[in-house]
């Protein structure tokens, strides 16, 4: 009588099971979900609470009547604020991720301390895109506010000012405030920024429009062309170098928190495995 076939033994390491208790690790995520969603709404809800406190803060220091050294010093502050904000809200997140997730047995030191870790990493960019896509809704909404509550276009033109600055005179002409100029006069400037130099038929033009509407000569009103321009380069410069270095500092901040948040996790799964059982 033919004995059946005996199926070939396969070893503990490749079965799928841990150790002898007949655990299966492979069948259990290496991720708690439950501590990490937790830990980011955590992240996201104390970085909101400072980044409120700190506008506050901003705004009841900084007067429209300050002079520029105290924007300067704001300034300064709001990014150290920011770094702040980071540090706190992660490794807050972090730890409660570290102490509230599963506790892995049998598993090697070495690959717990990984674990904490990607726990930690997994509630910052959890908890980033909690908070990225609250202040986008949030800044939707205003936008949306401003521009139904926008009653001129100058309100919303970034080159109203300078427009705005072509056209002064001491001369009242009734007809000096014609929309349909402006517009035109700030597609114009909208369009000679982004140019080396303003093109000289833009710059005659534009002459011939100032000085038929504030009386200046051709050659005054183009010296006032060149120089308006400008100002407004310079302007739209600074504007651009401050948007970069706020660029620079909140990818500082966010890397630093990314750490924090970690490292965090990794000391509150050290303290969550070492809680003495009662």
């Amino acid at each position: 009588m033919a004995h059946p076939a005996r199926a070939p033994l396969i070893p503990p390491e490749r079965s799928g099971f841990a150790d002898s208790s007949g655990t299966q690790e492979a069948s259990s995520s290496g991720v708690s979900w439950a501590a990490v969603i937790g830990g980011a709404f955590t992240t996201a809800a104390v970085s909101l609470i400072l980044l409120v406190l700190g506008a506050g803060v901003g705004l009841s220091t900084l007067s429209p009547w300050s002079s520029t050294g105290t924007a300067e010093v704001v300034g300064t502050a709001a990014i150290l604020w920011l770094i702040f904000s980071q540090v706190i809200a992660s490794a807050m997140g972090g730890y409660l991720a570290g102490r509230l997730r599963t506790k892995w047995t049998s598993v090697h030191t070495d690959e717990v301390y990984f674990r904490d870790t990607a726990h930690g990493f997994l509630v910052w960019a959890v908890g980033l895109v909690l908070t990225a896509a609250f202040l986008a809704s949030a800044a939707t909404t205003l936008a949306g506010r401003a521009a139904q509550g926008t009653a001129t276009a100058s309100a919303t033109d970034p080159n109203a000012y300078f427009t705005d600055s072509l056209f002064r005179s001491e001369i009242q002409n009734p007809g000096q405030n014609d929309i349909s100029v402006r517009s035109e006069v700030g597609s114009i400037f909208a369009n000679d920024l982004r140019q080396p130099e303003i093109p000289a038929t833009d710059r005659a033009y534009l002459a011939k429009l100032v000085a038929a509407r504030t009386g200046l000569s051709q050659a005054d009103a183009e010296k006032r062309v060149s120089r308006i321009f400008a100002e407004a380069r310079q302007a739209a410069d600074d504007t651009r170098k401050a948007g970069a270095h706020l660029s620079y500092w909140t990818f500082f901040a966010l890397l630093v928190g990314a750490f924090c948040a970690s490292f965090a996790a990794t000391i509150g799964g050290r303290q969550r495995d070492h809680v003495p059982v009662t």
